[in-house]
């Protein structure tokens, strides 16, 4: 999954019981079908290929129970680690903020909501009754990557849709491939984390 062609995007299937979507590249070509698996006391997320799950590519595993300093190890089929992503604590109970870790475990990258407002205004009218059917064309948070230096990387921002299940990812600046990947990554897992709470 690497020299990736951009914008993707990532939509989510609303027939299924799992937690799953679809990742395409600009040319429309599946660069990874993500299944999270369900009944797991611990976060465990597969990335296949594509849909048919015939082969799979990489591992998504939580350290521990969730909680608000859950970490995320990011592994090759095989095993082999990529590195990690983590939700910084009491930080992103208003706006949600991760860090990205690369396979020796140093930090790389840090990703940021970039409206805490529009995550409170969107849960806000998605429990009102008939209204809150269209709070996923009214309300569409994004997600800012960030380096070391405080360069703005890559975006990940929710799309007008009526189920709220289409994000666009948006690379900003280059990165080298083992980077591109762990941010890729990286922004799957956030994405499932963020579409629980709401």
């Amino acid at each position: 999954m690497r020299n990736l062609a951009y914008p993707l995007q990532f939509t989510f299937k609303v027939t299924t019981i799992a937690n799953d979507f679809q990742a395409v590249d600009a040319h429309g070509n599946t660069i990874a079908y993500v299944r999270e698996k369900i009944f797991k006391l611990k976060d465990n997320v597969d990335v296949y290929s594509d849909e048919s799950k015939s082969q799979r590519l990489f591992n998504i595993k939580a350290n521990q129970w969730i909680d608000w300093s859950t970490s995320y190890k990011m592994t090759t089929d095989d095993g082999q680690p990529l590195g990690r992503i983590g939700r910084k604590g009491w930080r992103s109970m208003w706006k949600a903020t991760y860090e990205i870790f690369d396979g020796q475990d140093q930090k790389e990258f840090h990703v940021s909501e970039d409206n805490g407002w529009v995550k409170v205004a969107d849960g806000f009218l998605s429990e009102i009754p008939l209204l809150g059917m269209f709070s996923g064309y009214l309300f569409n948070p994004s997600y800012s990557v960030y380096d070391n230096h405080g360069t703005k990387v890559a975006q990940i921002k929710k799309q007008k849709s009526f189920w709220g299940r289409r994000f666009t990812v948006d690379q900003l600046m280059p990165m080298n491939p083992a980077q591109e990947e762990r941010v890729a990554l990286g922004l799957m897992m956030m994405i499932l984390l963020e579409r629980r709470r709401g």
